[in-house]
């Protein structure tokens, strides 16, 4: 599995709290939920990175 690397985001509020009402619906953290939708996004635009070997 790859690392995890922290960082701040600066988010509006209102995007902030539909977002959090999402995750709930979905059983998954609010963390949780933005990766999911980053990898989706990135999967949808073909801009997924390919994984190593070493990654499986």
């Amino acid at each position: 599995m790859s690392k995890k690397k922290a960082f701040a985001l600066r988010i509006n509020e209102d995007m902030l709290k539909a977002i959090e009402k999402w995750a709930a619906d979905e059983f998954r953290s609010t963390n949780g939920q933005l990766e999911w939708m980053l990898n989706k996004c990135l999967k949808d635009a073909k801009r997924l990175p390919k994984k190593k070997e070493s990654e499986d």
